[in-house]
């Protein structure tokens, strides 16, 4: 029985509870969210989406780090983890010694689930999503704790599912989130941003900056058109095509890589002295040959300046280079190559 079949067939899920029916009539959806995308004529708003969401992650590291095979997606998101950690990712607590880590598009939770493994130190993992069926997906593999079938398990989810209580799966609104003001510690946006059209996107940066405790950090990993292989790709019409017939925003993202930049420098600006903790900065630099991560640490100021933010942009090598080799399969090559 294959991953989704096994995941389909669970009698006690919500997709199988006949008094189980999602309304989206009962939630409000931005108009850009209601588009088709990733070859989905519904977009994120169907349980097979949500079903096969970590199946087509799963493939996608594995393009990006063939030579690692079934092992490329935890080579690829581990790429991003070490980014960000390297750059000066940390998890700070607030007065109370609450440490809430919020997890922006969490889809079916594999990021989220990922950030409550990586920092035992956080008291509270939120992950929201904008679709129902991701979060009940999520949800349900989080009660199930299903061992993954590569582990020799005849029946199973692709990947091991730890049970955890601190994390919360939950639906919403990402532009606004509803929590309270400087509560979160970190704000994690992973594969986000070029979903989204460059309006909304900078709507996601105004509210993690709103969430964001003075010293918390908003953590992005996100695809860089600015590296020489994606550009490469762009310039090709008929590969860039292939991209674009999925991700609708993927043009209007790439184009506006340089302004959603200046814009998270400018909400993310102190008005402390440079060098002191608490002070706003951002940093980017390379996770693979063609992602970038991105630290945006919020400073102690209530107000947003535009002075002082500090942006080291360390993803390019003092002779032009970008400073990560492309493991990308390229478009002819295959995983078995």
């Amino acid at each position: 029985m294959t991953a989704k079949r096994w995941l389909e067939s669970q009698a006690d899920a919500p997709w199988n509870d006949p008094n189980n029916d999602i309304d989206l009539n009962h939630y409000e959806f931005p108009q850009y969210y209601t588009s088709s995308f990733h070859a989905y004529s519904e977009g994120n708003l169907s349980y097979n989406a949500a079903f096969e969401q970590e199946l087509a992650s799963r493939a996608i590291g594995a393009r990006n780090f063939p030579k690692f095979k079934d092992r490329g997606e935890d080579v690829f998101r581990g790429a991003f983890e070490k980014a960000l950690v390297d750059l000066g990712a940390r998890v700070a607590a607030g007065d109370n010694q609450d440490v809430v880590i919020v997890d922006f598009g969490c889809g079916t939770g594999t990021s989220t689930r990922r950030l409550a493994a990586q920092y035992s130190q956080a008291t509270s993992v939120i992950g929201i999503d904008l679709s129902p069926y991701f979060i009940d997906v999520g949800q349900t593999l989080l009660k199930l704790a299903p061992n993954a079938i590569s582990n020799g398990d005849v029946e199973g989810w692709i990947t091991n599912v730890v049970p955890d209580s601190r994390i919360d799966l939950r639906q919403g609104n990402i532009e606004d989130t509803s929590l309270p003001s400087k509560s979160a510690s970190v704000v994690n946006i992973g594969l986000v941003l070029h979903e989204l059209p460059l309006s909304a996107a900078k709507q996601v940066i105004l509210e993690a900056h709103r969430i964001l405790k003075p010293g918390g950090q908003m953590w992005i990993s996100e695809m860089d058109f600015e590296s020489p292989a994606y550009r490469a790709q762009r310039e090709n019409a008929v590969l860039f095509s292939l991209l674009r017939a999925t991700e609708p925003y993927l043009d209007e993202y790439a184009d506006g890589m340089p302004e959603l930049r200046d814009f998270i420098v400018n909400v993310f600006s102190g008005d402390g002295e440079k060098g002191v903790v608490g002070q706003g900065f951002v940093k980017i630099a390379a996770a693979t040959g063609r992602h970038y991560v991105l630290i945006a640490q919020k400073g102690d100021a209530d107000e947003l300046h535009g002075e002082n933010a500090l942006l080291q942009d360390l993803r390019f090598l003092q002779n032009g280079k970008y400073a990560l080799e492309d493991t990308h399969l390229k478009p002819w090559e295959s995983k078995e190559a």
